[in-house]
């Protein structure tokens, strides 16, 4: 695993398309219990290296209910975006991940942490990646219907504060699914 990260790090596959440069952002170890897929770093993950450290990152460990110690250790929780560098800004926000990403590293990363039990599909991205065929036609169908991806994936939205509409159109989501996330957090950790 650690060959593999360091290669990861080194990653030059789509440098020519990133205005900021690589910074390849991950953490993942051969004991995570928890993989979560996020989409890709945004500016302040870019320039401080570490994975959800910003808005996103701490309404997600609210969402989890975890510390920022256990959500951190990546024996516990595997932080692995659809792509690892930040890869720049669109017309309302982050550019889409790049795709060079997952299909260069996602296999080869998930091959090796075989004491996984629960992969945690952040956003529309990883969701439409790892479900494929399985999504529903809409990030909100998919949340809805988070019982029939378990127990190997647990659909989630983008904890983004500008998705704050869709918190508030679908108060359902922290009410019903955010418990049985916790629960299930809890049980893993």
């Amino acid at each position: 695993m650690e060959n593999l990260l360091e290669e990861i790090l080194g990653c030059r596959i789509c440098q020519d398309h990133l205005p900021l440069g690589v910074n390849p952002v991950l953490s993942a170890h051969k004991s995570s219990k928890i993989i979560l897929i996020g989409q890709a770093p945004g500016l302040k993950v870019h320039q401080s290296g570490i994975p959800w450290d910003d808005m996103s990152g701490k309404r997600l460990r609210q969402w989890l209910n975890v510390s920022d110690e256990t959500f951190y250790n990546p024996k516990n929780i595997a932080l692995i975006p659809m792509g690892f560098c930040y890869p720049g800004k669109g017309k309302t926000g982050d550019l889409p991940p790049r795709k060079e990403c997952a299909e260069a590293w996602h296999k080869q990363l998930l091959s090796k942490m075989q004491e996984a039990e629960l992969v945690l599909l952040v956003g529309q991205y990883a969701q439409k990646y790892y479900l494929q065929e399985n999504a529903k036609k809409t990030l909100t169908e998919t949340v809805a219907n988070y019982e029939s991806y378990l127990p190997k994936y647990f659909p989630l939205p983008h904890p983004s504060p500008r998705n704050r509409f869709w918190l508030s159109k679908n108060p359902w989501f922290e009410k019903e699914v955010i418990p049985v996330l916790q629960q299930e957090i809890s049980r893993l950790l």
